[in-house]
């Protein structure tokens, strides 16, 4: 039998209520996630994040939250460039996010609002 791993249902429906808050055109990194949900929840970090957009992540903006450098792993740059051009969004060469001009920082607030008005996923 294999174990299944624990879901930490708060800190997932956390995260990703923070990344449904990102605008269209910009983008923020896992680790300002992190650090909202952390103030929020009290745990986690960029890597847990990272996994919480990997797993659950296929219903929200998952474009729009990126590593620190601004780019995401290689086999979703494709699928994610063609939101950034219908979105708008800054971009290097490199086809990453421009940051700071596509930056968007979460705020513990707004999280904290989303999360009021969000119905069960």
């Amino acid at each position: 039998m294999v174990a299944r791993p624990v879901v930490d249902v708060d800190y997932v429906e956390a995260v990703l209520s923070c990344a449904e808050l990102v605008p269209v055109g910009k983008a923020t990194s896992y680790g300002a996630i992190a650090e909202v949900v952390a103030q929020r929840l009290g745990r986690g970090g960029p890597r847990q994040v990272a996994r919480v957009m990997a797993t659950h992540g296929g219903g929200v903006p998952w474009w729009r939250v990126v590593r620190a450098d601004g780019t995401l792993p290689i086999e979703l740059q494709a699928r994610a460039a063609e939101n950034y051009s219908a979105e708008g969004t800054l971009r290097r060469a490199n086809g990453g996010v421009r940051f700071p001009a596509a930056w968007w920082q979460p705020e513990l607030e707004a999280l904290q609002t989303a999360e009021q008005r969000a119905p069960e996923r």
